[in-house]
């Protein structure tokens, strides 16, 4: 059997190609699925399943970033979607370290507090401070339609500054550094950061990644809620929520892994997942199928879109030049941007959809059809539901997410 398993070839670059090919042995398992595209020390879309290894830059910077959708009993025709994105907006912080303003509580911080790995014990205070926050980047809540005019809430975040600081700190370490120490991250086409499972540092780290990835969870669980109290707490009759930048032990082919999927979303048979396109597109609610297909992917299918266009050349390049003036530093366009977001803009309102905050970055020309990359992925996947979007908030004004993928 091929140890290397591509979905949509034809829809991935070569340089993708060559990444996953660094980043695995003769022993272990690869995938790449077709939303794939070129990452930090491994693709974006990746899989990989070790025979004996963890991947600290495999699963990444987003510990436990992930998608949460839950449908709701009310209809979409009896809600004031414009009224909704605005408070949405207002009382959930989005943006690179930002704060939640309305403080939760959660038992996820004495979790924290009583971390197995001591190191993240000293995260507790920045945890408790972005706990139901949204980063930057491609990072969003949704609102849908379904086929049946029921409204979704959708979202899509990690695991904040927690989670980014507890790879950052292990990454020091596999460098023979303490944790709290400053890092080079490398170039993106590094070699993989490794180390063995069951080595202290292993062991320590899939500690680490499981809090931060309990932690994910948490905030995903905690920005529904939120979502859910400003429309009234209406009944939830569905609910879908996986992580895509995680690690796994699994069995496959008869044989135990420790499986890395950074942007791929887990789809053994039966289990759904929530797939969210372009700010334009439809999104879906998914469905692994068994098929010999699907065994030879690692029962893994795509975690979105895919970016096809980088930050800068959909946005241009902007420097916060002071205003002599005023005193105040004002963002000034220096080199203009492939992408037309008034277009843009106009274009969701003829469809319909309020838009908060965002920017060229996050344009729908940043990302392939996500049509065309479930359908690369064959009989892995069926399509449950096609959620149309009518509220889309993301950060606005910001070019770059250190939370990366």
């Amino acid at each position: 059997m091929d140890n290397l398993t591509i979905f949509g070839r034809e829809l991935i670059d070569e340089k993708s190609i060559e990444q996953i090919k660094r980043c695995y042995g003769k022993d272990d398992l690869a995938v790449l699925t077709a939303d794939a595209h070129f990452g930090y020390g491994h693709p974006i879309g990746g899989a990989v399943a070790y025979s004996s290894h963890v991947s600290i830059s495999g699963v990444g910077f987003d510990i436990g970033c992930g998608n949460k959708a839950v449908r709701t009993n009310i209809e979409v025709k009896h809600v004031d979607v414009s009224k909704v994105m605005d408070e949405i907006f207002r009382r959930i912080s989005f943006g690179v370290g930002r704060h939640n303003n309305e403080k939760v509580d959660h038992q996820i911080f004495e979790d924290i507090r009583k971390a197995d790995f001591a190191p993240q014990r000293k995260l507790y205070a920045l945890a408790k401070e972005q706990l139901g926050t949204v980063g930057s980047g491609n990072h969003f809540i949704d609102l849908f339609e379904d086929e049946d005019g029921y409204l979704w809430i959708g979202v899509h975040f990690g695991s904040r500054g927690f989670g980014h600081k507890t790879a950052t700190g292990f990454l020091a370490m596999a460098q023979g550094k303490e944790f709290t120490d400053k890092v080079s991250e490398g170039s993106m086409d590094a070699p993989p950061v490794l180390v063995k499972a069951g080595s202290e540092i292993g062991m320590d780290y899939i500690a680490a990644m499981s809090l931060a990835g309990d932690y994910a969870y948490a905030g995903r669980d905690v920005v529904v809620n939120k979502v859910l109290e400003i429309l009234g707490n209406p009944l939830v009759t569905k609910e879908v929520h996986n992580h895509h930048n995680f690690m796994w032990v699994e069995e496959h082919f008869g044989n135990h892994y420790f499986v890395v999927r950074k942007g791929c979303t887990p789809a053994f048979p039966g289990q759904e997942g929530f797939i969210g396109a372009n700010m334009l597109d439809n999104s879906v609610i998914i469905e692994g199928v068994d098929s010999e297909l699907s065994r030879k992917g690692l029962y893994s299918t795509v975690h979105g879109a895919g970016r096809v266009m980088s930050r800068t050349a959909a946005a241009g390049k902007a420097k916060w030049i002071k205003n002599e003036t005023t005193g105040k530093k004002v963002k000034t366009v220096i080199a203009p941007g492939l992408v037309d977001f008034d277009e843009v803009k106009k274009e969701m309102q003829n469809d319909n959809i309020i838009l908060k905050g965002a920017g060229a970055d996050e344009a729908p020309q940043c990302y392939k059809k996500l049509s065309h990359v479930l359908a690369a992925q064959g009989e892995t996947i069926k399509i449950k539901h096609i959620l149309s979007p009518i509220g889309v908030a993301m950060a606005g004004d910001e070019t770059v997410d250190p939370y990366k993928d």
